[in-house]
This record gives structure tokens, sequence and C-alpha cells, in this order.
């Protein structure tokens, strides 16, 4: 069977050449031509040979995500609804922002964790997306913009649990950041995870980026709201977190869902502010972002700015998170697959 020419990563797509009797240089040329300048037509390949360009159509298998939805919302943000062969749907996020634009991609549609107060929780596991598929959001993406505009950041925070995924994730942020491909810096690239603690090493040998889901102070709340929570409890995982800013000499990015009356008191701050305090971090403030279904509900800006204020004053580095997308449920947390009924807009005047 002919290999899918979007899963390749650079050193495979080099080896298969060779298979093939072609040379190993084409293999850059392959890439430039299509994930540098998008173009997909093989005869407008200029520096391959004629030969090669004929054969291009019949070495690999071509076939892409479909991209069936653009949405924009009021403040800019974008989300891009794609579907594959099996006519399963998944969502990504173009978010524009002051020097930088960052597309948030998907690695699974549906996902295992079930994390109470996420959209994406509430549909589980249909499939893993393969690298392509997680690669051609970011190509997709990127045809979409014009001609001076690009990508700079990378932040595999959409649907599904990246580590459950591990392997299409890594080829995925080889591509993003081959030179010949996207050319995406790798402390531009950040993976999420809900706390799939043996797999963290991967990411900081990745050199990506690492996000963690932290989300409460205390495993009983973990617990309810996460249930990975029950494998791998905080001091696990915050444990792995250190190692991880020690081998990779950077900080993890801690992200924490304020939810009305179960994480946003100010003890939970005081709580917080003791299991960072010996973690290289910053922490990143997120209210959240109501869904269809949800028993959840978003605090006041009073509280949150509460929040926010028993952390400054800790010295914890922390950042408030800016809602952007919400009006297109394309904020953190509210991403799905299509289905009937679902709502694609909300009103989110005051």
């Amino acid at each position: 069977m002919k290999p899918h020419f979007y899963n390749l990563t650079l050193g495979e797509l080099e080896e298969y050449f060779v298979s093939q009797g072609e040379k190993k240089f084409r293999a850059g040329q392959l890439y430039r031509w299509v994930y540098g300048r998008g173009v997909t037509d093989v005869e407008a390949m200029s520096d391959m040979s004629k030969d090669l360009r004929a054969r291009l159509p019949e070495l690999f298998d071509w076939s892409r995500p479909k991209l069936v939805s653009d949405l924009l919302s009021v403040d800019g943000t974008r989300k891009f609804l794609f579907q594959i062969e099996e006519g399963m749907t998944y969502e990504s996020v173009l978010i524009p922002s002051k020097g930088r634009l960052t597309l948030c991609v998907s690695s699974e549609v549906g996902c295992n964790m079930a994390c109470q107060f996420c959209f994406t929780g509430k549909q589980k596991l249909k499939r893993r997306l393969t690298a392509g598929e997680i690669v051609n959001q970011v190509l997709l993406a990127s045809q979409k913009l014009s001609d001076d505009t690009r990508i700079s950041n990378i932040v595999f925070m959409g649907m599904g649990e990246p580590l459950d995924n591990m392997d299409a994730v890594l080829a995925a942020i080889e591509v993003m950041h081959s030179p010949w491909g996207f050319n995406i810096a790798k402390k531009k690239i950040t993976v999420s995870t809900s706390g799939i603690v043996p797999m963290i090493p991967k990411v900081t040998a990745s050199g990506a980026r690492l996000a963690v889901s932290l989300n409460a102070s205390n495993d009983e709340v973990r617990d309810r709201i996460m249930p990975i929570n029950k494998r791998w409890p905080i001091r696990d995982l915050l444990d792995a977190c250190v190692e991880h800013c020690t081998t990779a000499r950077d900080r993890v990015t801690l992200e924490y869902v304020l939810l009305k009356d179960v994480t946003d008191s100010l003890e939970d701050a005081r709580r917080l502010i003791q299991l960072v305090k010996n973690v290289p971090c910053k922490v990143n403030i997120i209210p959240f972002n109501e869904h269809p279904g949800s028993e959840f509900k978003r605090p006041s800006q009073t509280r949150i700015e509460a929040f926010q204020k028993k952390l400054m004053d800790s010295g914890v580095h922390v950042l408030l998170r800016k809602t952007m997308g919400r009006d297109i449920y394309a904020a953190c947390g509210q991403l799905t697959s299509a289905f009937e009924s679902h709502p694609k807009t909300m009103d989110i005047r005051p």
C-alpha cells in the first residue's frame, strides 16, 4: 500500500524516495512545495524532473480532510470544521493576538478523558487523528490567510488528549518544525495534557513546550471534575512537571479553569499558591466557557479578578486568559464535532 504523504516526517519521506530509486534531496524539495509554498499541483513543481512529477500522483496517497465550515467571531477568532473520510468531524481555532497568530489544533475526534467541564469530554473518543490529519489543520488554515500572514504558534489544546495520541502528535510536530515544512520553532509549539504522567518525558524530548490542565487545588475536587486524577494525582503530576522543567530548562504552563463555586474561591487560590511554589511555572487562569448541557457556571468578573489578585500578591506568575471566540463556541473547552442541533453561535452581549 502506498504511503499517505501527509503522514510522513521528512526523514521517512527521504527513506521512501530512496527506496523508490529517487534522490534523497527530492524529499526536501517536495516538502517545501507542499508545506512551505502550499502548492499541491505537481506540474507547478518546477525544480522536479518531468519523470518524477509524472510519478508523484502514484507514489503517494494524497487524500486530505475537507474543510466544511469557517466561522468568524466578533473578536477576529476563526473556527474551522474539518471532515474526514468516515464522515467524522473535528475543529481547530485560529486566534489572533498582538505579534502572533496561534492555531489551536485537535489531536482526536472526541476524547477519552471525560473532563466534566469540557464540551469535547461529553463526546467519547471516536478516533485518534493521523499525523496528516493534524498537519492539514495547519495547511488548510494557512491557505485561508493572506500572502503576508502566517501562523506563528501552534497549541495542541483542541479536541482530544494529545498524549493519548503521542506518535501522531510527535510526527506532526516534526513537520511543523522542519525548515522544509512550516518552519515553526519548537518553543512556539505547545502540547497540553490533562495529566498522562508517563508520557510527559516524550513531550520534553520533543523540544515542544508543556502545558498542564490542573484546574483544581486539591485531589478531591480534581477527582470529580477530571477522572484522570484518580490514576495520576496532583502531586505525581506536579513532580513530573518539575522534572520536565529541569530537563527542558523551561517553565511549564499550568492551566486553571475557574468554575463558579467549585474552583474559584480564595481558599482555592491559597491552596494553589502552595501547590505551585516549587514549580517553575506560569498559571493561566481560564474563566469557564459555557456550552450546551453543562452543569457549571462562569464566575463573576469580581470573583475572577479577586482570584487573580490573590495569586499575583503572592508572587505567582499569573495570566488571566482573554476569552476569544466564545460567541462561535471556539473558546477553551467549547470544541466538539458537528452534530444535529449544535448551536453555531452564542449571544454574549452583557
